[in-house]
């Protein structure tokens, strides 16, 4: 690619719009975010110009903020992925039906409100395929590095896995489900409103993704799995008890099932008993089919290896209470 639209977007670097406050300066957050985004290119984690709201980019932009950010600004997500679209190479785009809820000065809500409504963020595709090179990667880092954060630049590096989110992973495989609900009530009243909505993001999809592993990306129930060169699998991670009820994202909470079976739990279709047996609700009349739920009734679950990542009892037994239809 030619030296001049590398001239150009490093221009563009240089040269972001930031916000200004008294006594703090110009704003780190979108540095920040172009960092986190060049290093997940990097990583092979982001694979198009589709910039998307996850956990993999949050858990790089609050890390590079701890380590490059030494002002006394806020850490906050929502704020970059939305203003970036000032800029002439990033574009948001909205979810069909969806609009974006904005303050009196024209600022992203709370980051539920950019979660809801935007589907993800687009950057030119010349860029895209600038950063795809090693030595554009380490390029862009710098200009951003020496441009923004020239005080603390030695100690910037591209981690191989970010502390949070081995510290997340650990406390949902193995935290007590009662200590894992005290330490959210005490980051509630610990961080920020817009902090603690990232907070919960990030656990929740880091759940997502750590039972389907436990559980060797198979359904527990139909024993579908699906493997994929493009990283592509068909099993969800289910709460047992909703997290919007138990505030449990514990592993022993979780169950993998396929995205149909998943449906059919979430609705009480189908529930597990305390033996790890399927039980099919009296309310599906038999159908002639090959693809029935009911031929699952009765059917022992597959259980992940450690018995402690094991279906909880108790959130079982709720199931079969307040879901499970009869």
């Amino acid at each position: 690619m030619s030296e001049e639209i590398i001239f150009k977007y490093s221009t563009y670097f240089k040269k972001l719009n930031r916000g200004y406050s008294k006594g703090l300066g110009r704003a780190p957050h979108k540095p920040v975010l172009l960092l986190s985004v060049i290093q997940l290119i990097a990583k092979g984690i982001i694979t198009t110009n589709k910039i998307f709201i996850d956990s993999d980019l949050m858990l790089a932009f609050q890390n590079n903020w701890k380590l490059l950010v030494d002002t006394g600004h806020s850490s906050n997500f929502a704020l970059p992925f939305f203003h970036l679209r000032s800029e002439p190479f990033w574009r948001l785009v909205t979810k069909p039906g969806s609009q974006l809820t904005l303050t009196s000065s024209k600022s992203i809500k709370s980051f539920n409100s950019l979660n809801e409504s935007v589907a993800y963020a687009e950057i030119d595709k010349d860029l895209f395929y600038l950063l795809l090179l090693p030595e554009n990667q380490l390029w862009f880092e710098q200009l951003l590095i020496d441009s923004y954060f020239l005080n603390v630049r030695s100690y910037y590096k591209r981690p191989e896995k970010y502390a949070e989110e081995i510290e997340i992973e650990n406390e949902i495989l193995n935290e007590p489900k009662e200590k894992y609900q005290t330490h959210l009530i005490e980051l509630k009243n610990k961080l920020e409103d817009n902090q603690f909505e990232e907070e919960i993001f990030i656990r929740g999809s880091l759940f997502k993704k750590t039972v389907p592993k436990i559980y060797e990306f198979t359904c527990c129930i139909s024993g579908l799995k699906i493997t994929s060169t493009h990283n592509v699998q068909m099993v969800d991670a289910c709460h047992i008890y909703p997290f919007s009820l138990s505030n449990d994202d514990t592993v022993s909470n979780g169950i993998a099932l396929s995205p149909t079976l998943h449906r059919a739990f979430d609705r009480g279709l189908i529930t597990i008993n305390s033996n790890y047996v399927v039980r099919v609700s009296p309310t599906i009349q038999n159908e002639n089919s090959n693809y029935s739920i009911t031929l699952f009734e009765g059917k022992q679950i597959l259980l992940p290896e450690n018995e402690k990542w094991y279906p909880s009892q108790e959130s079982l037994n709720w199931h079969n209470k307040e879901t499970f239809l009869l």
